[in-house]
């Protein structure tokens, strides 16, 4: 939830030269503060009366808004957000309202949606009527030309471009390159009390590097690298541009990994006769299609630094995760380790390297990282925000609201997950029904990096379940959220070799 504090108004400390700056006047110097709080007090009730007469004005009479509470003028419901955490906020509200509930939080109105089928309308169906939204700030840090931000043509054409890289044709070639990024990690766990998401951090975004710039190793790589790190440190900070602040030491960082990626861009450019190097940085360069301009150089890089962060923080998030219910539940990871083990003999037989196709024989460990998915729900909801006034299950929906898929409530409700708050793979021999599990999104927007995400996590439990054991330390239990769910204080663990 960190990530949507910049779409906060104003706080009050800055009105004061936001006013002046804005009608290029002061006030009067003998008011005193006293008198200023009570005519800032009246200006927010004149302008909350302005606002509600113009709604008023727009909103048709023979379409209600949905159900629900906006809360406090100014605040709505952001304080009561925080109180509850985010999960029990909106099955509180679900419970009271239904599938189809209006809110307002962090300065924003909000409609959410706890549906499938509503669901579906959002994403698929009516896709092109609520586009998505980001703060400001965030599109700043990854890149306004990023593929995150954009509907139409442009989005089409990168969406087909970005899919090219992460196809199941694409990734098999780099089962050996992630086993390696692996077997480089594990013998640094031995023995060893660590910080699994921090680990896993570090895994995906060795794995990220490689889907994003291929196998090919270019002299700018480690700077891009320190540089995404630098940037990474202010994603979820308050965006105050200011001297010495999270975000401003992020910006300049972002500014120089531009400028880093525009000098290897040029490089791989200059030596595309050799080919664009892999990874989607090469499939960007290579894309020549005739009906339209070359993409720019602010464009690739944007979607370059895009992927990054898509294939990083979440990822990681879920692999700890993994790492919790495999331990918690010791009779399902000596399955998994039966049915690993099972792939090792024919690897070892065959006198060979771990493939594409043992990760395709893998049912039961695919089916714990579905569950995985499904439990976990790193991706809680999606922002999407009416692009016109929409006429929506009966209600009505100003343009502009913020409309929010709940994916997690979807995923643990009863009626398509029996018992959801049990850990139960076996749920998963069956398909679930449609639109109840979108781990991914769904539509046009839903993350295309989702078969390199189960890879990297069916080869790390490969050699992970079949070598070692971890113990989590300490007994404090609970979730924290930076700004995805993960286990407390990131699930510390000691990691031991495994007796066979």
């Amino acid at each position: 939830m960190q990530l949507l504090f910049s779409s906060l108004p104003l706080p009050p400390h800055t009105f004061l030269p936001t006013f002046t700056a804005f009608y290029g006047c002061h006030l009067p110097f003998l008011i005193t503060p006293i008198v200023l709080f009570y005519l800032m007090v009246v200006l927010v009730v004149v302008m909350l009366l302005l606002l509600l007469s113009v709604h008023q004005w727009r909103h048709p009479k023979d379409k209600p808004l949905p159900p629900g509470s906006m809360g406090w003028p100014y605040i709505g419901e952001t304080l009561k957000l925080y109180k509850e955490n985010p999960n029990s906020f909106f099955a509180n509200r679900q419970k009271r309202y239904g599938d189809i509930f209006k809110s307002h939080i962090l300065g924003c109105p909000c409609v959410m949606i706890s549906s499938p089928d509503a669901a579906k309308i959002v994403l698929v169906t009516k896709a092109h009527l609520f586009k998505p939204t980001y703060p400001p700030s965030k599109e700043k840090m990854i890149g306004p030309e990023a593929i995150f931000f954009h509907q139409g043509p442009y989005h089409s054409r990168l969406k087909k471009l970005v899919q090219a890289s992460f196809l199941p044709s694409a990734i098999r070639g780099s089962v050996s390159e992630i086993e390696q990024i692996v077997l480089k990690f594990l013998p640094a766990w031995d023995n060893t009390t660590l910080n699994t998401l921090q680990e896993m951090k570090r895994y995906a975004f060795d794995v990220a590097m490689i889907s994003a710039f291929g196998h090919k190793q270019d002299k700018e790589i480690n700077g891009i690298k320190q540089l995404y790190q630098c940037l990474e440190k202010g994603y979820n900070s308050m965006p105050l541009d200011l001297p010495g602040t999270p975000f401003n030491k992020a910006m300049k960082a972002r500014k120089l990994l531009n400028e880093t990626l525009r000098r290897l861009i040029k490089e791989r450019r200059e030596n595309e006769k050799q080919g664009g190097g892999g990874g989607l940085l090469g499939v960007l360069l290579g894309d020549k299609n005739q009906k339209v301009d070359q993409l720019s150089d602010s464009q690739i890089a944007d979607n370059v630094i895009g992927v990054i962060f898509a294939a990083h923080d979440t990822t990681a998030s879920v692999l700890t995760w993994l790492l919790k219910y495999l331990h918690d539940n010791g009779n399902l990871l000596e399955a998994v380790t039966r049915e690993q083990e099972g792939v090792r003999r024919e690897i070892i037989e065959a006198n060979r390297r771990l493939m594409w196709d043992d990760t395709r024989h893998m049912p039961l460990t695919t089916r714990v990282i579905q569950e995985t998915l499904r439990t976990a729900s790193i991706l809680s909801f999606t922002f999407r925000e009416a692009v016109e006034d929409v006429e929506f299950e009966g209600y009505y929906i100003p343009k502009g609201w913020k409309v929010l898929p709940l994916f997690r409530t979807i995923h643990h409700c009863a009626d398509f997950f029996p018992k959801p708050e049990k850990f139960d793979p076996s749920r998963f021999e069956v398909p679930p029904k449609p639109n109840t599990f979108m781990p991914f999104g769904n539509g046009v927007h839903s993350c295309p990096g989702s078969e390199l995400a189960k890879l990297e996590m069916l080869v790390l439990l490969h050699h992970l379940t079949t070598k070692y054991r971890w113990q989590v330390v300490g007994d404090e239990d609970g979730i924290q959220y930076g700004p995805f769910p993960v286990p407390k204080k990131g699930l510390p663990v000691k990691v031991t070799p495994r007796n066979i």
